[in-house]
């Protein structure tokens, strides 16, 4: 937020009158843009000598533009020495400093301002930003708002408040803000195109149908890929998918790096059916992102899907390479496993975790179902034991725990989760039956 891009109208007429860059400024300034920074640095200690508060404070909004922020607060800091009541000069200098980093300095310049200062309002907006850069955000609005009431119908300071209340996440305030931009007749502000920023805070805020339409006016030209990624994403989440297809494959073709967009370029394949093409989608994805464990999960389920199970496998292991303790990871090579019967492996793979001081139940309940299918059904009782807490009201594993507690000689066990089970899936006869063979033995 540079106090001359916004507000050059409140210059005072001592550093606003017009006139060209004498010698040394000008020097100064294309010897920058030449690359001999030596020599310009000569040149810029002669200006700050010789050349007049005008040239000086022009080549000082030249040189914050070149970015030589620290030249530029070097020839601001001159003129306020020559000037000491000038307030914009301040505002300048506490400018930088926020963009330095240097908060401290930036708050000392502030203070020195008054309310009854033609800068104040530049003041509160250099303000606002240096407390929504420390993320004070409620304290980044008290100085916004105060802006809005000196200067209510000020463009900069509209803008402020709705990219601030953007950054809040309160979309639906920015939303208004924004609008009333546009309405006033503005399309871009400190180089935010407004119309994609509508299409942007809508979707965020839910409103997925008005963004698009926000969408719909912006031109192919300034389309950038952030847009284009957006525009898509939004089809996608309205289930447009073959709307999404094509601006997910035309940011492809502009951008083929942008690696966020085959998650859901593939996701949106699958939407239609279109498995292979789904695939290859998550494998170029993996081309340009190898460290994506989404689209290795992705590829895999995909390939299942497709009947290679064994590809599904190899992505979900070469996932665990990259996250070896990635549970959820775990437990999805683990189901994989045990559906395709490879029940010493799972229980081989299982065993390498169930070690941790912290084990997901889900890993003891697929090594018990693991020894269940091998017939060890001491083994398998003590595994679903290990994971019975977890699972007290799922029927699934409750079911399962009363076959294997009776195949294991554990008949309370057997009973204990018969009737559970029964409580929650009353009508299961087979169960019936076994409720009734377990308490007819005692």
């Amino acid at each position: 937020m540079h106090v001359n891009g916004m507000f050059a109208w409140r210059l005072t007429k001592i550093l606003f009158l017009k006139g060209v860059y004498m010698n040394h400024s000008l020097k100064t300034i294309e010897l920058l843009k030449n690359g001999k920074l030596t020599a310009a640095r000569q040149e810029f200690g002669q200006a700050l000598q010789q050349d007049t508060p005008d040239d000086l404070y022009h080549l000082a909004e030249e040189l914050y533009l070149l970015g030589f922020s620290d030249l530029a607060a070097q020839a601001y800091k001159n003129l306020l020495q020559k000037f000491p009541d000038e307030d914009l000069l301040k505002v300048a200098l506490a400018d930088l400093a926020v963009d330095q980093g240097k908060d401290d300095e930036a708050l000392n310049y502030l203070a020195a301002i008054q309310p009854t200062s033609d800068a104040y309002l530049n003041a509160l907006l250099v303000a606002a930003d240096l407390y929504q850069t420390q993320g004070l955000f409620e304290v980044s609005e008290q100085k916004l708002l105060a802006a809005q009431r000196i200067a209510p119908t000020e463009e900069a300071v509209t803008f402020g408040l709705a990219e601030l209340y953007f950054n809040m996440k309160e979309y639906h305030k920015a939303l208004k803000l924004y609008l009333q931009l546009v309405k006033e007749g503005s399309a871009t502000v400190a180089g935010v195109h407004l119309v994609k920023r509508l299409a942007q805070v809508s979707a965020a805020a839910g409103k997925l149908e008005q963004a698009l339409g926000y969408f719909e006016q912006v031109s192919e030209a300034d389309f950038d890929p952030d847009t284009r990624f957006q525009l898509a994403f939004t089809q996608f989440q309205l289930k447009d998918y073959e709307g999404a297809i094509k601006n997910f494959k035309k940011l492809a073709a502009a951008q083929s790096d942008y690696t966020t967009l085959y998650p859901y370029l593939g996701k949106a394949y699958e939407e239609q059916g279109l498995l292979q093409e789904a695939l290859e989608a998550f494998k170029q994805g993996l081309r340009y992102d190898e460290y994506n464990i989404k689209l290795y999960q992705e590829a895999s389920n995909v390939s299942l899907k497709l009947q290679q199970p064994q590809a599904a496998t190899d992505y979900l292991k070469k996932a665990l390479e990259l996250e070896p303790d990635n549970l959820t990871l775990v437990i999805e090579l683990s189901n994989l496993l045990l559906s395709r019967q490879r029940y010493q492996e799972t229980i081989d793979f299982l065993s390498m975790f169930l070690q941790a001081d912290e084990v997901d139940p889900q890993l003891y309940w697929n090594m018990g179902q693991a020894y269940n299918a091998l017939e060890k059904e001491q083994d398998a009782f003590a595994n679903y034991q290990a994971a019975a807490a977890s699972f007290s009201d799922n029927p699934d594993f409750l079911r399962e725990f009363a076959f294997v507690s009776r195949a294991a000689g554990h008949l309370k066990k057997a009973q204990e989760n018969v009737v559970a089970y029964l409580k929650i899936v009353p009508n299961d006869l087979e169960m019936q039956d076994l409720k009734d063979e377990l308490f007819s033995q005692f």
